[in-house]
């Protein structure tokens, strides 16, 4: 039985800039199911990147219910957000944001931190990046990284805390093809092994052809979804 992890229902977000509003969604309603992979893709200034900020708890909708892992985030406080943003989210960014001056096992680190984690620590941090296979990189700094080593980095990072959700936004972006191909194979490897929700938003077809569902976004509406 499937069960969903993410319900988002009728989201408007409206942004006003002087005398003028835009709306960015227009109403959208869509449903993620735990354990699947979803790519979200759609031109620029379609809303994806709105409604990715919206999923990750780093904004709230104007209008509309979200629920993230059984929990109302369409009504929750700032510091709530936070709360659940590092509780139940995990990101991988196309430029890595990962500390240029911590170690690659100070960057893992950083979620437990946050969540006021302090025994264990450094134990977990470890093998989460031995998990994404970078067990002899630990103590490297990023510019002492390749750029996939990197991104392992950050998706070591994002999996730290065993989120509910992986949001990775053009995560082959800043990679040539090899490379970026490794990155897929390590995301879909982790969705098999952990049974993790993966959201990629992606402007490459060959990403999204390897996920199991494409939801196309068009003037802040879901336009289609298809399987992969």
């Amino acid at each position: 039985m499937t069960e969903p992890v993410i319900v988002a229902q009728e989201l408007k977000k409206i942004y006003k800039m002087g005398d003028v509003e835009v709306h960015a969604l227009r109403g959208l309603s869509l449903t993620i199911n735990r354990g699947e992979v979803v790519a979200i893709v759609g031109p620029s200034g379609s809303g994806k990147s709105t409604l990715m900020n919206i999923l990750g708890c780093l904004d709230l909708p104007t209008s509309g219910e979200y629920f993230l892992d059984g929990e109302r985030v369409s009504v929750l406080r700032d510091d709530q957000l936070a709360d659940i943003r590092n509780r139940k989210v995990g990101f991988i960014f196309q430029s890595f944001n990962l500390l240029s001056r911590q170690t690659a096992l100070a960057n893992v680190e950083l979620p437990l931190r946050y969540a006021g984690m302090t025994s264990g620590r450094k134990e977990r941090a470890r093998q989460s990046l031995t998990a994404v296979g970078l067990q002899d990189r630990m103590t490297h700094r990023p510019y002492e990284l390749s750029g996939g080593q990197q991104q392992r980095v950050a998706i070591a990072r994002a999996l730290v805390n065993d989120p509910a959700i992986i949001m990775a936004d053009e995560p082959t972006g800043n990679l040539d093809s090899k490379v970026g191909q490794e990155i897929m194979d390590l995301l879909l490897s982790l969705n098999r092994e952990r049974g993790t929700t993966l959201i990629i938003v992606t402007h490459d077809p060959k990403v999204a052809a390897q996920t199991q569902r494409i939801i196309r976004i068009q003037d802040g509406l879901v336009d289609t979804e298809s399987e992969a």
